[in-house]
């Protein structure tokens, strides 16, 4: 299966909100925003957050995370999928490989050691109507020039219908 349809299969279901026009909810991560790896190993980000807008009848929809992240050794990437609340088991690191990666560019004072990553996938009518209702998450891997990783299993949140 390619790395596309592994993660659009999961973004499907982002996009049941109620009615026929296009909508839009966003999410973001805990009272601080921040996440980290046990032992404080891997990357560390902040202020994730997803923003969801349905298809509607003329216009695919889209879902578009965003975080800061930021590493000692510099980021190499970060990894997005999103996930029905419903699917069990949830996805671990190991189910991150086959997933698409986010565009991150560097950014703040500490130049190539933090970087803001943006994932954004397209959404179509067909994929929002075979999705299930009900709360969604989206989980990233962040992984770091010198090999740290950091998963976050629920990053961001959102809930799909009505």
């Amino acid at each position: 299966m390619s790395k596309r349809a592994v993660t659009l299969s999961a973004l499907a279901g982002a996009a049941l909100l109620a009615g026929t026009g296009a909508y839009a909810f966003a999410g973001e991560t805990g009272s601080n925003g921040s996440t980290r790896s046990t032992g404080s190993t891997g990357p560390e980000m902040a202020k994730a957050s997803v923003v969801y807008v349905a298809p509607s009848a003329d216009k695919d929809g889209s879902l578009t995370f965003t975080a800061r992240v930021s590493d000692d050794s510099g980021v190499r990437n970060l990894k997005v999928l999103a996930w029905p609340d419903s699917m069990t088991p949830a996805p671990d690191a190991k189910d991150m490989a086959h997933v698409e990666s986010a565009t991150c560019e560097p950014s703040g004072p500490s130049g190539d050691k933090a970087a803001l990553c943006t994932y954004t996938a397209k959404v179509t009518s067909a994929e929002a109507a075979a999705s299930p209702n009900g709360a969604w998450h989206v989980g990233v891997l962040a992984s770091a020039k010198d090999g740290g990783r950091t998963f976050a299993p629920t990053a961001a949140g959102f809930t799909v219908g009505g």
